[in-house]
């Protein structure tokens, strides 16, 4: 009897090859579509709707289509609000990953009776000695890896990533050979679920301005900021101070939030010593299937999505905190953000930035 899966169906191109490579490969299929975001003025959910059920008829699959967005509310919109809050810059997709995709969506497969769900990301998932690892993708140019560092143990043993060891052009050509409709269809960019947009003024409908100074690293005052929600550290552009400051033509960077006082802390270069640090301070952790007292002394991390590796030790200040040292300054270390930590191929885990130290 062959094993059933169910298929997260975005109306992209990768959740459609993966349902293609798992038809191919003999499972009972049903895909899912899920709508999470209720804002059908800015969110494209209906033309992803059409695409998903297009993709599905062309290769003879049910496509059902489920509302979570009470859940995304919930679990991930309000987290990300209350962060933006509180000055820090939140990833969404990771928290997403692990209460909707890999949380509610999974509980809502296995009630349908599924062994697994599928999902299109550019990642591994390797069983060693009745444990579930989590390894990069193959194309280290779309490894989501870095997305997926909250998921365990339950969620890995449930979930198959077909796309894991395929480059980006083979999904295309395989999407484009089937005659899929999605073959050509651009990668989404936006916040998960609920698409691109102008970032600033999404937040406004939910976080008010509150103006204060700009102020450079020295002191000076050279303009005013809407609220410091708005910002995010290393920011370059939209700054909004203009032209005429400064010694040189090199632009401005967020460098630091003063919250007590409002005022937004800029530096001008991309060198400036105060827009890098060699340790921080993480808290938040999870590890995928071990504690930091099983890891190697001698990690890497990433601190954003993309970046390449970066060498560092950890020191376990609590349970669930650890300091960071790197062996080279990091860029822009940002208070909310995710940083993963990987031994190798292999994603250990990882945890939420709580600010630099040095």
């Amino acid at each position: 009897m062959a094993e059933k899966v169910i298929v997260g169906m975005s109306g992209g191109v990768d959740s459609s090859v993966a349902a293609l490579l798992l038809k191919e490969n003999g499972y009972e299929i049903e895909c899912l579509f899920m709508k999470n975001w209720d804002d059908d003025e800015t969110c494209p959910a209906a033309a992803d709707y059409k695409d998903a059920l297009q993709v599905c008829n062309t290769l003879n699959l049910p496509l059902h289509s489920v509302n979570f967005s009470a859940q995304y509310q919930k679990l991930v919109f309000a987290d990300f609000l209350k962060s933006y809050r509180s000055g820090k810059t939140p990833n969404p997709d990771v928290l997403c990953n692990k209460e909707i995709k890999f949380k509610v969506f999974l509980e809502y497969a296995l009630e349908l009776g599924a062994n697994h769900i599928v999902t299109g990301h550019y990642a591994r998932i390797e069983e060693r000695e009745s444990v579930f690892r989590l390894l990069k993708g193959k194309d280290i140019t779309k490894d989501q890896s870095y997305f997926l560092y909250l998921l365990g143990q339950k969620e890995l043993a449930r979930s198959l990533f077909p796309l894991g060891n395929m480059k980006k052009k083979e999904v295309r050509h395989l999407a484009r050979k089937a005659k899929l409709i999605t073959h050509k269809k651009k990668d989404s960019t936006g916040i998960c679920f609920i698409g691109e947009r102008n970032f600033t003024q999404f937040l406004k409908k939910y976080l008010p301005p509150k103006p204060g100074d700009i102020l450079t690293i020295e002191g000076n005052n050279v303009g005013t900021h809407e609220g410091l929600m708005y910002y995010t550290i290393g920011q370059r552009k939209g700054i909004g101070i203009g032209g005429g400051f400064g010694d040189k033509e090199a632009p401005w960077y967020v460098v630091k939030k003063n919250h007590k006082k409002n005022h937004l802390i800029i530096a001008q270069g991309h060198d400036h010593p105060s827009l890098y640090s060699t340790t921080l301070k993480a808290v938040n952790l999870h590890w995928i299937h071990s504690d930091s007292s099983n890891l190697p002394k001698t990690v890497t991390a990433k601190i954003r999505y993309r970046q390449d590796d970066q060498i560092c030790k950890l020191n376990t200040e609590k349970q669930n905190s650890v300091i960071v040292h790197f062996e080279k300054p990091q860029f822009a270390v940002t208070p909310g953000q995710s940083i993963v930590f990987y031994d190798g191929e292999e994603c250990l885990g990882g945890g939420v930035i709580d600010g630099k130290i040095t």
